[in-house]
């Protein structure tokens, strides 16, 4: 078997069924546990599935047909099935992981943590341990992969792909060179075709079949029947070519897959020869990618000396075309999961495939810088497996994914990333005085405008031109106020938001785009004694004490103190004329001074406030008959006593 390869051993599944059924369903059981030994797994799922029909030992065939389609690369279909074995009693430690795992690759990713951790509340096995732990906290970096903008724009490549499988995309002199199972013979591992290498001629680099071009299997012996032939890579100006086969029938499972060497000679290509210095026969061996220069061939094995499945090795080619010994990139590429697809682009980044990096689901496709390994982010990735990626230019190429939304089990995507168009914030403000006779109000030139971020801190400062207006550039999703200041007048203050603000990536038109934001600021002038209202300052029957709807409103004022220094002011309060005058006296007296105490606590001096009650008798509205103007007449207040010069 060759296509994603994930390689965790086989573990009890022949010991989990008592031996106590008979007849239909005990041989149904026993020839899919035969074609599970043998690594047909398609046979195994149907053998499976007629077992479950019979309706017994519902917990253990469940689990073998999960691992029947995890061992196919199909672990998101297997996530009902470990579900169902849970279900039916089958609560050992490797169902309750598989299951977490399954929950994973479905894109479940807060019910996979869930069950991640509570597996590891009853674990005792050191290897799923150290997997689930890794898991879990990879899952913790799912947002900053998923929120991360790559500006990549992914299409699926029509003229390749089909119902069957379509992956490892390779450009070779203007040919789009893919793996297919569209061979007749069925590969019992996964009930899928075999594998063989095709070509189509390319429009261009960027994607397209030329019109009219014909898809064929590559010229030669390179294809052989009723074996996997897959993921070539090249040298030697395209005239040597390395790739995978398998399944010789020599020896049984996907230990049968190795590395072999072929040469296109007069328009065809030779049979193939197997490198026995790096290949191993107890190993799967597969992937392979040339480096730029020729020199340098990485590709994927399970060998022992690795991380833990499949691991990314590298060799080396001398002057002689000998292979050197294969060496593991080591722990900070490979991981206890699956790496494979390995490719080298022009500038000498690494590329690989992993299932054991933060990722969304099975195989996602990384970039190696250091010993950092980036996640791709979506949407080359996805909850799906993606990997096998070919460049072809900087920020373009093909890549693999048996996503949602597919023609097949993997299909052909193209790439290219779309250079971000931008936007620049802006606001534009006017600043206008009102006339304490007229009421009306103008524009004021010469006033200081500061722009500051939330907690008060200046970003930058201007000037009111001849007609009120200022400007100031501003980030993205930030947060600011714009303040205004003149002697004799209130400072005026208006909140100024970017948040949220920016257009979705479709609907921006040019490279640049400037977003205007636009705001008014009104000064009123400061007279002394001059009352004026707080509004909506309101207190529970008989009591003084700051309801929070009225903390909101004080805070308007503590903000007025702030932005105006050199002030002192009175806060008085009002009741209606309802009640004894004595009453009325002490409760608006002990309500003025719990408005004035909760603006001390929020770091205004003592000196410059202070408390007055005036009870009923400063009525707004004199012999008050209806409750509005009882309400009128409820009221607190504020006055400017003094004035710093």
């Amino acid at each position: 078997m060759m296509r994603k390869f994930n390689i965790l051993l086989v573990l009890s599944v022949g010991l989990l069924l008592a031996a106590t059924a008979c007849g239909p369903f005990k041989s149904a059981v026993k020839k899919g546990d035969k074609d599970f030994a043998q690594g047909e797994y398609q046979l195994a799922v149907e053998h499976y599935q007629a077992a479950l029909k019979k309706g017994k030992n519902l917990g253990a065939v469940n689990f073998k047909l999960a691992e029947a389609y995890r061992m196919s690369n199909r672990l998101g279909q297997a996530e009902e099935y470990y579900k169902a074995a849970i279900d039916n009693g089958l609560k050992n430690e490797e169902t309750l992981f598989r299951y977490g795992m399954a929950l994973k690759a479905s894109g479940k990713y807060n019910e996979a943590s869930q069950q991640l951790q509570s597996y590891l509340s009853v674990a005792a096995n050191r290897t799923y341990i150290s997997v689930a732990k890794r898991e879990v906290e990879n899952l913790k970096m799912l947002p900053s992969i998923l929120n991360t903008p790559t500006y990549q724009v992914v299409k699926p490549v029509s003229a390749v792909n089909t119902a069957a499988s379509e992956f490892s995309p390779v450009v070779r002199e203007g040919q789009l060179l893919f793996t297919a199972t569209r061979e007749p013979v069925q590969y019992k591992g996964n009930g899928e075709g075999f594998q063989n290498i095709y070509q189509v001629a390319l429009a261009d680099t960027g994607a397209v079949a030329a019109e009219g071009a014909a898809l064929a299997p590559l010229p030669g012996a390179a294809n052989a029947e009723a074996r996997h032939d897959a993921s070539p890579t090249f040298v030697n100006q395209g005239r040597t070519m390395v790739y995978a086969r398998s399944n010789t029938g020599k020896r049984s499972g996907r230990n049968n897959v190795d590395l072999y060497i072929s040469n296109f000679k007069t328009g065809e290509w030779s049979e193939p020869t197997m490198p026995t210095s790096i290949n191993e026969d107890d190993a799967w061996d597969a992937t392979p990618a040339f480096s730029p220069d020729g020199r340098t061939l990485y590709f994927a094995s399970d060998r022992r000396g690795g991380q833990g499945g499949n691991d990314i090795w590298k060799t080396t080619l001398d002057a002689s075309g000998r292979f050197s010994r294969p060496v593991n990139l080591g722990p900070a590429i490979n991981t206890p999961g699956n790496e494979s697809f390995p490719f080298v682009a022009e500038d000498g980044t690494l590329y690989i495939s992993s299932d054991g990096h933060p990722g969304l689901g099975g195989l996602d496709i990384f970039k190696v810088s250091g010993d950092s390994v980036i996640n791709l982010g979506v949407p080359i990735n996805s909850v799906g497996d993606d990997f096998s990626v070919f460049f072809t230019g900087e920020d373009e190429g093909f890549f693999a994914s048996n996503r949602s939304g597919g023609q097949g089990g993997d299909d052909v995507y193209s790439f290219r990333k779309r250079q971000p168009r931008l936007v620049e914030f802006y606001v534009d403000g006017r600043v206008l005085g009102r006339n304490e006779k007229t009421k009306a109000t103008s524009p004021m030139p010469n006033v200081r405008v500061t722009l500051q971020t939330p907690n008060g801190q200046e970003v930058a400062h201007t000037t009111t031109d001849a007609s009120g207006t200022f400007s100031f550039k501003l980030d993205t999703a930030s947060t600011y106020s714009v303040l205004a200041e003149r002697d004799g007048f209130f400072a005026a203050r208006q909140p100024i938001v970017t948040q949220g603000k920016t257009p979705p990536q479709e609907q921006l038109t040019k490279p640049l785009t400037d977003i205007r934001l636009s705001t008014t600021l009104t000064l009123e002038p400061i007279i002394r004694n001059k009352a004026i209202v707080v509004e909506n300052i309101f207190y529970d029957f008989d009591k003084a004490d700051i309801r929070p709807d009225a903390a909101l409103e004080l805070n308007k004022l503590v903000q007025t103190l702030n932005d105006n220094p050199k002030i002192t002011i009175e806060l008085s309060s009002h009741t209606d004329s309802r009640g004894n005058d004595k009453y009325n006296q002490d409760l608006s007296q002990r309500r003025a001074q719990s408005a004035v105490d909760y603006i001390i606590s929020q770091g205004i001096d003592a000196s410059r406030i202070t408390a007055r009650g005036y009870g009923e008798s400063q009525p707004v509205v004199r012999n008050a008959k209806t409750e509005e103007e009882h309400q009128r007449n409820r009221r607190t207040e504020f006055k400017v006593t003094r004035i710093e010069e």
